[in-house]
């Protein structure tokens, strides 16, 4: 579940090894590249977490940071 906080919308993911963490990585690239709609992210070795606001409406969570959250959920299942 993503947590809102400070302006943020976050989650953590947690896989099997870092090859599995890249790859999730990479799907999530390609739908935030389409959107135009970049997060700020961290990885170390099987995790990989993700922060969500917008930079152009104040650094605030929008309905575009909902809508890519739903997309990298989707990626999953």
């Amino acid at each position: 579940m993503w947590k809102e906080a400070d302006n943020k919308l976050y989650k953590k993911f947690t896989f099997k090894n870092f090859s599995e963490a890249f790859a999730f990585m990479t799907r999530v690239a390609i739908e935030a590249e389409k959107m135009d709609h970049h997060p700020t992210w961290t990885n170390t070795w099987n995790a990989v977490e993700i922060w969500l606001n917008t930079h152009s409406a104040g650094n605030t969570v929008t309905d575009k940071d909902r809508e890519l959250a739903k997309k990298i959920d989707a990626l999953l299942s």
